[in-house]
């Protein structure tokens, strides 16, 4: 199952690199979203995949017997979605208000412009 997300983490970088190359202001927000979606894999994937229960303890026991999934990288990876996403929807409004004042989202044609 690691191996299988592993390669899910690789397909993602490479599809979301090929499409921040493409030239075009909306494909490179679909690449950064993918990107960001690698990189939360490869944080999910950090401390190994573990069958186990929550790590909550429960009253009156000191110490939690393992397994237990680790929490600290579920809560950096709720972080992490949610400034992924506030600055995908950042940078949505800045491509749609780019498209509306020029006309174009080629990013080759948006190298000139100086409005």
């Amino acid at each position: 199952m690691t191996v299988l997300l592993a390669l899910l983490v690789g397909l993602l970088v490479g599809v979301g690199v090929y499409l921040m190359l493409q030239g075009s202001l909306a494909r490179f927000l679909l690449g950064l979203a993918l990107l960001s979606n690698a990189a939360n894999l490869v944080v999910f994937l950090s401390p190994g995949l573990v069958r186990g229960g929550s790590p909550v303890i429960p009253a009156g026991i000191l110490v939690l017997e393992p397994p237990y999934a680790d929490p600290l990288p579920q809560a950096m990876i709720l972080t992490a979605i949610v400034i992924g996403l506030g600055v995908l929807a950042f940078a949505v409004v800045l491509a749609y208000r780019v498209h509306q004042v020029l006309g174009t989202d080629d990013l080759d044609e948006l190298r000139g412009t100086d409005r």
